[in-house]
């Protein structure tokens, strides 16, 4: 008995050497209008959709397979008698096998200058009917939305004559989670106009449709009792992100793993020049940014050495040779970077239960926004991308700061973005020495970042990530030595602050935004 492919596919990637080994595997093959003419280009004997409806593909396209003697070849079951009667009165051949992937509508939509008219021509209706279809019935028929299954599932055929059901059953789950997939991006991109007249609003969806594929299990979550497996957006598989970095070395990464090397490589993102951080429990215990890896390092660990036991530490340059024989000497739950020398690999490699993580460089935007989960439901946002200048600063104190402490101002402020609030962050000369993190009152910041310093203050700058509701915190900073001072402003005692930092000479600058991380 003759087998029959239906093939209409938008990416035509590996899409000849396939139907070819479909031909040679005894299957007709029925295709659709560029495809049909990619395949015949190439040699391949196809008929086409319009010879089997016995319709031609009109509305320039828009109807093709949408047809009974598409659809019920599809749909019929081979064991029900019923079924296979209607099929031959109404001359219905069955069709075996889909191979199918839609119109380009999430690249279409990713591009700035796209009209809405353009997204709604490149929303497939067709493609999806045809995919589900054959899902639905994949006790009978065997879809491939996937170049990547093309390979072994032409092996299955040459070698067994037959896709097996589990092997279809497989497929199908791919094929629902590809049409899912597609119909939620339509949803939330149409979500995102106000009306019809205007180009995409600037605000949150209204419908938030996420679909993400599991990458792994994880031993546990935070706790051994917990759960956890690492889920990566869909369309996320190029994007510089912990969620694709690769793995080089080390034992398999834990759920708090990952959190503390998606905070190590934002934070270490903010600096232009070779930077350094140290976190542990997904705060930073020691920051810096120097002329090299090496030393980057070197500065950040003076900050809280103890703390750094067992960390997790980012770095924005390839780790070298030197940076690696320091790296050795301190017990490292696990590091990011952009790449490891052969010699960083190698002396690395003698710590075999070190995590080494490499992530790639991308051009292509990150995912738009930052999701948390409550019970019930999620809470989304923008990312806290603001990157604050110097033009930015707003001197509110009678002393202005230096050419130097502007520098470690801004540095400070880069820091304690990636802070637990409430948060304070001291700096001297490109490098932290005092962190005060997650307190529930501000001015106990100032003291634990007081507490933590490794050397003295005196002429240090602090930042704080939201406003002194009180001038006591810059009353504490000042018994250490702190010289300048860096916060959003806009409390109502903004002027006893202000009166607070001008007794004691301390230069403060307002920024006007804050930078709470809960």
């Amino acid at each position: 008995m003759s087998k029959r492919a239906l093939v209409s596919v938008s990416n035509k990637n590996e899409l000849v050497a396939f139907v070819a080994r479909l031909v040679r595997s005894g299957f007709e093959i029925v295709s659709t209008g560029g495809t049909a003419k990619t395949l015949r280009g190439s040699g391949i004997s196809v008929v086409d959709v319009a010879q089997v409806t016995g319709c031609p593909e009109i509305f320039d396209g828009r109807v093709k397979t949408l047809h009974p003697k598409i659809h019920g070849g599809l749909l019929a079951r081979r064991d029900h008698k019923s079924d296979q009667q209607q099929a031959r009165d109404n001359q219905i051949e069955m069709i075996d096998l889909v191979v199918a992937n839609l119109y380009p509508f999430r690249e279409t939509v990713a591009r700035p200058d796209v009209r809405l008219e353009e997204a709604i021509e490149n929303i497939d209706v067709g493609g999806p009917a045809l995919i589900r279809a054959a899902a639905k019935n994949f006790q009978f028929v065997t879809v491939v939305v996937d170049p990547s299954d093309y390979n072994w599932v032409a092996g299955e055929l040459e070698t067994h004559g037959a896709v097996s059901r589990e092997q279809r059953f497989h497929l199908a789950r791919k094929a629902f989670a590809y049409t899912a997939d597609y119909d939620a991006h339509i949803a939330s991109y149409l979500f995102g106009y106000s009306d019809l007249q205007e180009q995409p609003a600037h605000q949150l969806p209204m419908l938030l449709a996420l679909q993400a594929d599991k990458v792994m299990d994880l031993r546990y979550g935070e706790n051994p009792h917990q759960r956890g497996a690492l889920y990566r957006h869909k369309g996320a598989e190029r994007l510089r992100t912990v969620a694709t970095a690769e793995q080089l070395q080390g034992k398999e990464l834990s759920f708090n793993n990952y959190l503390d090397l998606e905070a190590a490589w934002k934070l270490v993102q903010e600096f232009d020049r070779p930077a350094c951080a140290i976190l542990k429990h997904n705060n930073p215990c020691g920051v810096a940014e120097a002329g090299s890896a090496v030393e980057a390092y070197r500065r950040a660990l003076t900050t809280d050495p103890i703390s750094a036991f067992g960390s997790v530490i980012g770095f924005n340059r390839e780790v070298d040779a030197d940076t690696a024989e320091e790296l050795a000497k301190l017990f490292v739950e696990a590091i990011i970077a952009p790449g490891y020398l052969e010699k960083a690999r190698r002396r690395l490699g003698e710590k075999r239960n070190l995590r080494l993580m490499r992530i790639e460089a991308s051009e292509l935007k990150p995912f738009p926004w930052d999701i948390k989960s409550i019970q019930g439901g999620l809470l989304v946002q923008d990312w806290d991308r603001f990157y604050l200048k110097e033009n930015d600063l707003k001197v509110m104190s009678r002393r202005a700061p230096t050419t130097q402490e502007i520098h470690d101002l801004l540095f400070a402020w880069h820091v304690c973005k990636h802070v637990k609030s409430n948060a304070i962050v001291f700096v001297s000369e490109g490098v932290t020495v005092g962190i005060g993190a997650g307190q529930m009152s501000r001015v106990d910041s100032v003291r634990l970042a007081s507490q933590k310093a490794t050397r003295p203050l005196a002429g240090a700058v602090m930042a704080s990530d939201a406003f002194f509701p009180f001038r006591d915190g810059i009353d504490e900073a000042a018994k250490v030595g702190i010289a300048a001072a860096i916060e959003p402003g806009g409390s109502v005692r903004d002027a006893e602050v202000i009166q607070a930092a001008d007794e004691h000479n301390i230069a403060l600058v307002f920024t006007g935004v804050r930078h709470f991380r809960h």
